[in-house]
């Protein structure tokens, strides 16, 4: 069965492709049908030119920058570019109310100016190789997908330790079409990567959260940064003595301009999609879990966002916490209206008669294909129920939600490994202590009190009692039912609102601190929450994951062998691919057409003094009167673009490149109407939104007076 399974997916690469724009496809395997389609569309490059191991290639100029976003290189001295909202974390916490690089923007005039930003990493990949073979190898067809995945999990480690044994590099296996194909990813991790520049938040977020996952827009989302290595060209640590990295490529940058119906191609790192979804996962979501969502972010959104109108520091420390609560927020609500437009479980269940139909009419009554939606029908009953426990499980401890309670939870270690293990009850200490600064710096403790509040009346209102942490019976009971009165309480009495005197009771650490520590209320509610969570929320949720994991594959494969005309792309999974399109605009709603571009006049039009979203700066301002573009001395200047590359999460900062393989712009969003890509591609309104390249090179020289920067750059006139 796993032969005949190889070997269709094989034969697939040489068939019948889908719409041209949608696909995230994996770079080592363009060659053939889609390279030559890339070529049709006006790609004038090869498939060596995007990826090799034998040559310096396009990949090599592209990068994992920190934990979710892309970047590429665009110097031969390490220089890299990415989105400002992929820069804003370190932007934040470089920002203090006299310094405020977030309200006034950053340049190094030169590289000893450069910021340090401890545990911030880029990630080059090596090479790619598909270890279907291995990872499966001696795995008996008779073992459950639970036993299965163990031997696996062996296989995969044994693997990624032999294939970088005396070397410095990194590896890492991944699944690909729910678990049917294995590939290996060799990396090498930079970890010295300094910020360079960025403009104010005013241009770099223009519009805010009113703009977010819009078109048209107007905001020149960038940042700067650059590669360290010791002198051997190799990845260390920081270090004074480190040296801009050199790279094996840079993309040369394109200042010609682009037009309607250009080819485009794009480069990056895509988080997370799901387009294989049976039509019961959207009715989930749909129905059942982003109402629930987007009503406990709404609660989360609108109390920070008092506190941050009320003060400029407050502002600073919550301004990352907020993006991340808004972004995806506003995307959910995207993705209801698109997939509800689009019909999308009416479509799934459409096609999946199709499939029960061949299932029926083509295989054999034991076949295993036959059992598929009726355990669908099944499974996703009882799966709704834990998914959004889980979910609402991590709004209220992991997701920005009762800060102080989760923050306790990371002391768990500490206290769990005093009596049994002194010498990592000894790291733990040390890593408590260090946790101690980088959290208060960015906490209110009114905002998170009336937000703990808020959240605890969220979750007992929402979620049966048989999912309560026992806390609320002790609200009901000691307090009346007061949330108010028992979240006061406990504050007061914590160590955790505290930070002096955590830090006291940390100082010399004994007996007495563990016992303290241990009572503290605000750990013994979150440990309640934990309790819930592993005991009545997590491994049921597992199991169940894990047995529509199981169909999921079954229903991969039986989909592959019913459309065996068909190339299909994998879903994203953090994995390097290639998404290619071209420049042009789309209809909206009903008689709304946009166009393709904007330029710096709209910003200037949206400008309100009123509205610090939508305030321009002074300068800028001015440069647009005076019609001092430099070398882009024209009637207006280019800002944004779309196209329809086939995008998601993780490309934000991806390159998009012309059809010579040259920089055009920088991709950092989606337009409103098509988020719904990640469950659903719609070739007429699914755009990836981009910054374009003339307006940052213009940015550089005119507005941060940093031309020394163009200098190290590679541009095509």
């Amino acid at each position: 069965m796993r032969f005949k399974l190889l070997l269709t997916i094989q034969l697939l690469l040489f068939s019948i492709t889908l719409t041209a724009e949608e696909g995230m496809w994996i770079p080592s395997l363009l060659k053939g049908y889609t390279i030559e389609q890339m070529q049709k569309k006006g790609f004038k490059l090869n498939a060596e030119d995007i990826y090799s191991v034998n040559k310096a290639c396009l990949k090599d100029a592209v990068v994992i920058f920190g934990n979710g976003c892309t970047a590429e290189l665009i110097s031969d001295k390490g220089l890299i570019i990415t989105n400002h909202h992929c820069g804003f974390e370190q932007i934040q916490k470089h920002s203090t109310q006299s310094r405020n690089y977030l309200k006034d923007g950053f340049w190094a005039q030169n590289q000893q100016e450069e910021l340090i930003n401890p545990d911030l990493t880029v990630t080059f990949l090596i090479k790619m190789e598909d270890v279907t073979d291995s990872v499966l190898a001696g795995i008996p067809d008779s073992l459950n997908y639970q036993q299965k995945q163990i031997e696996i999990e062996d296989n995969i480690e044994r693997i990624e330790a032999n294939a970088i044994k005396n070397t410095h590099y990194k590896a890492k296996v991944k699944p690909f079409f729910h678990g049917n194909q294995y590939f290996l990813f060799i990396n090498e991790v930079f970890k010295d990567v300094r910020l360079v520049g960025a403009p104010p938040s005013a241009i770099g977020k223009f519009g805010g959260n009113t703009d977010n996952w819009m078109w048209p827009r107007h905001n020149a989302d960038f940042a700067l940064f650059r590669i360290y290595a010791d002198k051997n060209n190799r990845p260390a640590e920081y270090s004074e003595n480190n040296i801009p990295y050199f790279p094996k490529k840079h993309l040369s940058i394109s200042a010609k301009g682009i037009k309607e119906g250009d080819f485009t191609m794009l480069m990056g790192y895509p988080g997370s999609t799901n387009q294989y979804a049976p039509s019961h996962h959207i009715h989930m979501l749909l129905d059942q879990i982003y109402p629930e969502l987007t009503n406990i972010r709404k609660e989360k959104l609108s109390i920070i966002d008092s506190y941050q109108r009320k003060d400029e520091e407050i502002q600073i420390k919550y301004a990352v916490k907020y993006a991340k609560i808004s972004n995806t927020y506003k995307r959910w609500i995207g993705e209801q209206k698109g997939l509800k437009k689009q019909k999308a479980i009416e479509a799934k269940i459409k096609y999946e008669q199709e499939i029960k139909n061949w299932i029926n009419d083509s295989l054999d009554e034991h076949h295993p294909y036959k059992d598929i939606f009726p355990k669908y029908d099944s499974l996703y009953n009882n799966y709704a129920h834990y998914f959004l426990a889980l979910k609402y499980m991590y709004e209220l401890l992991f997701y920005n939600g009762m800060e102080l309670v989760e923050y306790s939870g990371s002391f768990k270690p500490l206290l769990n490994n005093y009596l049994s293990d002194p010498i990592k009850h000894s790291q733990k200490l040390i890593e408590a202590k260090k946790s101690i600064s980088s959290f208060y710096k960015n906490y209110h403790q009114p905002l998170d009190k009336e937000l703990t509040i808020k959240l605890l009346s969220i979750y007992k209102n929402k979620l049966p009692e048989e999912l309560w942490p026992k806390t609320y019976h002790t609200i009901d009971k000691k307090f009346k039912g007061n949330i108010d009165h028992f979240v006061n309480t406990i504050y007061k009495k914590s160590a955790f609102t505290d930070s002096l005197k955590l830090s006291s009771l940390l100082k010399n650490f004994n007996k007495k601190s563990y016992l303290k520590l241990e009572k503290d209320p605000v750990l013994i509610l979150y440990q309640d929450f934990y309790f819930v969570y592993g005991s009545k929320i997590y491994y049921q949720h597992k199991d169940l994951e894990d047995k529509i994991s199981s169909l999921n594959q079954q229903y991969m494969q039986a989909i592959k062998v019913y459309q065996s005309n068909k190339i299909f792309y994998p879903d994203a999974n953090s994995t390097l691919r290639v998404t290619y399109g071209n420049v042009k605009g789309y209809e909206g709603d009903d008689a709304i057409f946009y166009d393709y571009q904007t330029t710096l006049s709209g910003m200037i039009e949206k400008d309100n003094p009123e509205k610090s979203d939508f305030k321009v700066p002074a300068k800028l301002k001015q440069l647009f009167t005076f019609k001092d573009y430099g070398q882009y001395n024209n009637s207006t200047l280019p800002l944004c673009f779309i196209a329809s590359n086939h995008t998601t999460g993780g490309n934000s900062g991806s390159p998009v490149l012309n059809a010579d393989g040259h920089l055009i712009g920088i991709n950092f969003d989606r337009a409103w109407e098509g988020v719904m890509s990640d469950l659903m591609y719609n070739p007429k309104q699914c755009r990836n939104i981009s910054l374009d390249i003339r307006f940052v090179l213009f940015f550089i020289e005119k507005y941060a007076n940093a031309d020394y920067l163009l200098k190290e750059m590679t541009i095509l006139k």
